[in-house]
């Protein structure tokens, strides 16, 4: 008669868990097969074990860490004993078991000579056992085990109990370990001053200064950062640059949380790092944690208010520097015969480097600070020959322009005219570097740059549509429009209605995909911005919308069809229902059928279409409700998602934002 299967379950486990080690290994390499039948019922019997007989087990991977001739079971067990030693399981564990997996952990990580990679996962299945046991003191052989270590003459003792500290350190720094501050600072000062173990020591000490709570007695530990500085540039002059990025991370680790640290010693450590952003001999990684330092410094404004802004001569240093780096493009063909805006041919990790690390210190430093150093270094980049200079300038203005808008705004005429001065470069990438300019200009400097420099900003970006020889400079040029129009009210755009929107519809009528979405979006941005004044332009406009909206069908096409929907509904809240009424049945039936056919989940139709029920709705109001049968399911549908659109009734609570801009917002009256 067979067992029963609980009787088969536990001779099983009685097996698996009896004097022989064998089949305990057994189960172990199983563990590890690549055959997934074979490793399931592994994985089963090993949590029947866990369930059954949770000390057995552990003192089973005990047994194979501490005595099993297989590397692989040994790495194995540990990683399992780490697994398991969740607060739950611990509770399980007998006294005994306890105390055996301690001092098998401790004995496992002394002895172990062979593997770098078996050490460092012992330390951390030691450091995330004492984690939950040192707050209560229920390891107290451990720490003692751990000065030993480090002040012992093997270097993979010292490490691994540095390992342990850096994991340690929230704990180690808490009161119960004050005392042993001068213990702690003597076993870091010598181990940032050993070859071997430097980078350990780096990270135990950079870990544990960010866990002080009092500024006392992290000064007690200012004497480490020349050593820490130390391990930094020795490994760079011994060619060790991965060792280098190593510490320059930790380093940035320190700066951002913990700036004034570095105070008493920042002119020193900001030379050195800039020292490194210059040396053209370094990997690029190098000299991009070291700018990354700098940056992380300025950006620590609130912890250490203007520390940075206290070392003008390496703020000119290091502006110069992402100028520089701004000058790392290549004129790829590729980016002139791009089939769409995003298309970067030529741009490097430098370029676009740079450009993130002008926003953010300009955002950091302001426009008091940037400006002056800036406006010191343009004018030879200006008047140089090479064509990168010329763009390198109008890409940083582009970038600085948010942080310093105040400063900038008081220079209106200077920045202008540098500018548009470009509009008329022989090279394309230039024009289409000043025209991102004035779109970015007209962001973060208006309303100030459209009410004064309307006359001019105008009329250039409308003659940079003209330019046919170079699609992508029409079309960022269509999209500064929308830049200019969206800070612009009606009186300052209506003059210039007349050129802007001939111009856009030949940009329309273009074979380039990229321009034509340009010239429909400024069209949308236009007809929002000048309202019942663009009804003069819709008789001329509307019938190119709606042949790209029929005939914009094809898999290429989508963002085009999409832009058009957009396009349409704009113009039609601009000129109100009356004018827009008979269009408006058209569109309709055109979007009811897109509401039917099977899209694509990446297809831009069903957000674009949503939006532009919602703009409909508010358009035309009652007339709008013969359609809601076929809106509704896919606007009930889109409820499960963040909204882009909410239709709400005329009489709700207005608990909805009409200034924010991230939904729609449809009253049906």
């Amino acid at each position: 008669m067979a067992a029963d299967p609980t009787q088969q379950q536990q001779q099983q486990l009685a097996v698996l868990l009896g004097q022989d080690p064998a089949e305990f290994e057994t189960l172990i390499s199983h563990l590890m097969s690549s055959t997934n039948e074979q490793r399931s019922e592994a994985e089963r019997v090993f949590n029947l074990c866990k369930q059954a007989h949770p000390d057995a087990l552990v003192l089973k991977l005990v047994h194979v860490l501490q005595a099993s001739p297989r590397p692989d079971s040994r790495t194995m067990s540990v990683i399992l004993l780490r697994r398991q030693l969740d607060s739950s399981l611990w509770a399980r564990l007998s006294p005994s078991t306890h105390s055996s997996l301690k001092s098998a952990l401790l004995s496992s990580l002394h002895s172990e000579s062979s593997s770098k990679s078996m050490s460092k996962k012992l330390c951390d299945t030691v450091s995330e056992l004492a984690s939950s046991l040192l707050p209560d003191n229920q390891w107290p052989d451990l720490l003692p085990f751990m000065f030993h270590c480090v002040s012992s003459d093997n270097p993979k003792l010292q490490e691994s109990a540095l390992f342990i500290f850096a994991h340690l350190a929230h704990y180690i720094a808490s009161q119960a370990m004050l005392p042993q501050l001068t213990t702690l600072h003597s076993v870091f000062y010598r181990c940032l001053s050993s070859a071997d173990v430097r980078i350990a020591a780096l990270t135990a000490s950079v870990n544990f200064i960010q866990c002080l709570t009092s500024p006392s007695h992290r000064d007690m530990f200012q004497d480490l950062l020349p050593l820490m500085m130390q391990t930094l540039t020795e490994a760079l002059n011994s060619g060790q640059e991965a060792t280098a990025q190593e510490a320059l991370e930790l380093l940035i680790e320190l700066a951002g949380t913990e700036p004034r640290f570095l105070r008493r010693q920042l002119v020193d450590v900001v030379g050195s790092m800039l020292q490194i952003a210059e040396a053209s001999s370094l990997e690029e990684g190098t000299r991009h944690l070291a700018i990354e330092f700098v940056i992380t410094l300025a950006e620590a404004r609130e912890r250490a208010p203007g520390m940075m802004r206290k070392l003008p001569q390496f703020i000119h240093r290091l502006f110069a520097i992402l100028m520089t780096m701004l000058l790392d493009l290549d004129d790829d063909p590729e980016w002139h015969t791009a089939d769409t805006e995003n298309e970067d041919a030529g741009e490097t990790s430098n370029y676009g480097f740079g450009q993130e690390c002008l926003d953010r210190l300009s955002i950091s430093l302001g426009g008091n600070t940037i400006i002056p150093v800036a406006s010191e270094l343009f004018p030879s980049y200006l008047v140089a020959p090479e064509w990168q200079k010329h763009h390198a300038v109008h890409i940083a203005l582009a970038q600085i322009a948010e942080g310093c808008s105040k400063v900038m705004v008081q220079n209106l005429e200077q920045v202008v005219s540098t500018v548009l001065n470009s509009f008329q470069d022989p090279h394309p990438r230039v024009r289409w570097a000043a025209i991102n300019a004035v779109g970015q200009l007209s962001t973060d400097l208006g309303p100030n740059l459209q009410e004064k420099y309307h006359q001019r900003v105008l009329p250039a970006l409308a003659g940079a549509m003209d330019d046919f020889q170079n699609p992508r400079v029409q079309a960022h040029a269509a999209s500064a429009v929308l830049n200019f129009s969206e800070n612009c009210t009606p009186d300052i755009l209506v003059p210039y209605l007349d050129g802007i929107v001939s111009k856009l519809l030949v940009l329309l009528q273009n074979g380039k995909q990229m321009v034509q979405e340009g010239a429909l979006t400024a069209l949308a941005s236009v007809a929002d911005s000048s309202q019942e004044q663009f009804q003069k332009y819709y008789d001329a406009v509307m019938p190119y919308l709606k042949a790209i909206l029929v005939n914009a069908n094809d898999k290429a096409n989508r963002m085009l069809r999409a832009k058009s929907m957009e396009c349409i509904s704009l113009v039609g809240m601009a000129v109100g229902k009356d004018k827009f009424r008979d269009d408006a049945k058209q569109v309709m039936e055109v979007l009811m059928s897109l509401q039917g056919s099977e899209m694509e989940a990446d297809d831009p139709t069903t957000s674009y279409m949503l939006q532009a029920w919602a703009r409909l709705c508010k358009c035309l109001g009652q007339d709008f409700l013969p359609y809601m049968n076929v809106v509704m399911p896919s606007l009930l549908q889109s409820a499960q998602l963040k909204p882009d659109v909410t239709i709400t009734s005329a009489d709700s609570d207005g608990e909805i934002d009409e200034d924010d801009d991230r939904c729609n917002c449809c009253k049906v009256k």
